[in-house]
């Protein structure tokens, strides 16, 4: 899911901790102050000449796939290289190709970094004929409701959405919070997209999630102009009772902006963008008030995953057990 980026020092792999719920490991990351990029950070991080869009870095050979689609493959990542190789990914794709103002430190380092990264997992996507070595050419972000509490933070996502009282309200239900999906645009394919989906169910079912949020962006910063597209999700999209979410004291902007009667569904549909309206078929709900990110020029709206919801459709595609697409040719 997008979300936003903040300048804040370079990071670091301090050391790693066990997954109490489900034995995994998960990098954590310390700060350390800002410093420019030595020789070879750039050189790791630099545009391939041969191949002008894709990051390089010392992959770990040895890292388990979470899903293969010809010489595409997704996976966590597994050592700080990887990890700053994702945050530069970013920063190209937010920064560079996007309309985000990057603070001065992220200008200096040429990567999206935050204090979030610290305690997540990062999924990358692998294309293994960039060169040698392969280049990662999409990644995701994953916070689980553990992770974050042995971390000391909240969700990003509360930064924007009062979701505290839904998470106590649900706090029987292991709770995971993705962001920072990006892909560089000559590999925004179905294939690309197909791999990011898979790797995500892997991760889910290993670590035992029960529910998926994140805040997802519409460009622009005018809801008038949005209107149709989050009306229908406002109209046709939204939770439970249990479930509601309101944004931030001050800043949510109702999606009720249309009656439903004035709404065309098909027009409503394409004005989504692409991962929102993923997020859509799979069965999310999304919030009833949206979020403007005037930093970033963004509209940003909750999108609410209970893993019961997902349409029964895409657990068959991927399977029950992840397994169905981990390895195809």
């Amino acid at each position: 899911m997008s979300q936003r980026r903040s300048g804040h020092s370079i990071c670091r792999v301090a050391h790693e901790l066990p997954n109490q719920r489900t034995g995994t490991m998960t990098i954590l990351l310390q700060q350390e102050p800002a410093r420019p990029e030595s020789a070879h950070a750039r050189r790791i991080l630099r545009l391939d000449s041969a191949l002008p869009l894709s990051w390089k870095a010392p992959l770990d050979a040895n890292a388990p796939a979470l899903g293969q689609l010809g010489s595409l493959e997704t996976r966590l990542a597994r050592s700080k290289a990887e990890i700053r190789t994702a945050q530069a990914l970013r920063y190209e794709v937010f920064y560079r190709e996007g309309s985000a103002q990057p603070s001065t430190s992220a200008r200096l380092r040429g990567r999206d970094a935050d204090r979030w990264d610290r305690a997540c997992d990062h999924l990358l996507v692998i294309d293994r004929e960039c060169a040698q070595q392969g280049g990662i050419v999409g990644t995701y972000r994953f916070l689980t409701g553990s992770n974050a509490e042995r971390a000391g933070i909240d969700f990003y996502t509360q930064s924007e959405f009062d979701i505290a009282p839904l998470v106590a309200r649900h706090k029987d239900l292991h709770f995971m919070e993705l962001g920072r999906s990006c892909v560089l645009p000559q590999w925004r394919t179905k294939r690309t997209v197909e791999l990011l989906w898979q790797g995500c169910w892997a991760y889910v079912l290993h670590n035992k999630v029960d529910v998926m949020i994140g805040c997802a962006s519409f460009e622009g910063t005018d809801p008038q102009k949005l209107a149709e597209a989050l009306s229908f999700l406002y109209h046709h999209a939204a939770p439970d009772e249990d479930w509601r979410v309101r944004a931030r004291t001050g800043r949510g902007v109702s999606m009720n902006l249309m009656p439903s009667n004035e709404i065309n569904p098909k027009r409503a549909l394409h004005a989504l963008p692409p991962l929102i309206k993923g997020y859509l078929r799979l069965g999310a709900w999304f919030a009833g008030e949206a979020v403007i990110d005037r930093q970033f020029a963004t509209t940003d709206v909750l999108v609410i995953l209970p893993v019961s919801r997902l349409n029964p459709r895409y657990v068959n595609y991927y399977g029950a057990d992840a397994g169905r697409r981990a390895v195809t040719a």
